[in-house]
């Protein structure tokens, strides 16, 4: 038990701890990619979620994912052994990784199965794991006891914990509540799947990223005290 509490003081030492005001700047950088991605959809490609799901979801993604990656991977743990790189190199690799399992998550819950529908499960299910799998990967790699304590058991110690944990928490109950009007026969467009879905988990996401900043302020206030 000795041996396991200073394996994790170790860890810790060897991560980065932030301020508040670099959370936020975290925070706002990654909400800045996201409405450019959606700027960038609407003025240079006239679309947007509702007409043209696929093609915006790959836009997110694609603007999104090197923010992502760039920044998180800057408080990789255990930095001794993790380059920047490597970390950059988890990120991209939790990519496609964490796609598959949000796939199968969400086909398992019913979203529908079809070549139709191939393509915008493919870029809902990337911008999905860039939300909740990608920055856990590039900041804790393969730490299965980091993974369980900040996913099984919501167990955030630091402000690079808050950051990861509750956006992701966000994003999945965003999705869950953006589900709900799919089944319902209103027989509008932004019921189709992926579309009020998609729009649920950002919102959630927005939400919990302003949620993480105020959990930071309080841990830091409460600390200081």
């Amino acid at each position: 038990m000795k041996q396991k509490k200073n394996k994790e003081m170790a860890v810790k030492a060897s991560s980065r701890s932030i301020s508040a005001t670099e959370a936020l700047v975290v925070h706002l950088i990654c909400g800045l990619g996201l409405a450019v991605a959606f700027w960038v959809a609407h003025n240079a490609h006239s679309i947007n979620l509702t007409t043209h799901p696929s093609h915006t979801l790959r836009l997110i993604c694609v603007f999104e994912c090197p923010i992502v990656i760039l920044l998180y991977s800057r408080y990789r743990k255990d930095r001794e052994r993790c380059s920047y790189l490597k970390a950059v190199g988890r990120g991209l690799l939790g990519l496609p990784a964490g796609a598959l399992v949000n796939a199968l998550g969400a086909i398992a819950l019913g979203a529908p199965v079809g070549i139709q529908y191939l393509p915008k499960t493919i870029n809902w299910s990337l911008v999905m794991s860039l939300f909740t799998i990608v920055p856990a990967a590039s900041v804790f790699g393969s730490s299965w006891m980091d993974w369980q304590r900040i996913f099984a058991c919501t167990k955030a110690i630091d402000p690079v914990d808050y950051m990861i944990c509750i956006p992701a928490h966000g994003v999945i109950i965003g999705a869950w509540f953006g589900a709900f009007p799919m089944p319902l026969d209103w027989e509008r467009p932004w019921q189709e799947w992926p579309i009020c879905v998609s729009y649920g988990a950002i919102a959630g996401y927005l939400a919990a990223m302003v949620a993480s900043f105020g959990f930071i302020l309080v841990r830091q206030h409460v600390k200081g005290d």
